[in-house]
């Protein structure tokens, strides 16, 4: 399925039409058409119809558009990572504050042990995504 901006260039390609024409006919800016076209934007709510018109579909034909895919594992990645970032945060941070003589021992080791867990969560993430 195409998203909306694959619909309108593919569309106004079938009818000979140049995003200049269409932007014409729709009293936008070519630019305009551009950014549809490249799904940074879409065309306003009260325009779809006369869009629809022009390029001879149902309005229901136009916003056929495909869902974007917020899947769970790419979710789970991004958390993840954040776990990961975060110990390496923590053993940065004790390092550099110890060298600098600004951390004291039960700062350092409330540190470490949140970059510890961070790591345990990731670890066990990982290994229940494998079984």
């Amino acid at each position: 399925m195409k998203s909306i901006g694959e619909t309108i260039a593919s569309l106004r390609k079938k009818k000979g039409m140049t995003q200049n024409e269409l932007a014409e006919k729709m009293n936008v800016t070519d630019k305009a058409v551009s950014k549809w076209e490249r799904d940074l934007s879409c065309p306003d709510i009260n325009t779809i119809s006369k869009l629809a018109d022009i390029l001879d579909v149902s309005v229901e034909e136009l916003l056929k558009v495909k869902k974007q895919d917020y899947s769970n594992n790419k979710i789970k990645d991004l958390i993840n990572l954040i776990f990961k970032a975060v110990a390496i945060a923590m053993g940065v941070a004790v390092v550099v504050l110890n060298i600098l003589n600004k951390l004291d021992v039960k700062s350092s080791i409330i540190m470490l042990g949140i970059g510890i867990i961070c790591i345990s969560i990731n670890l066990l993430s990982n290994k229940e995504n494998k079984d």
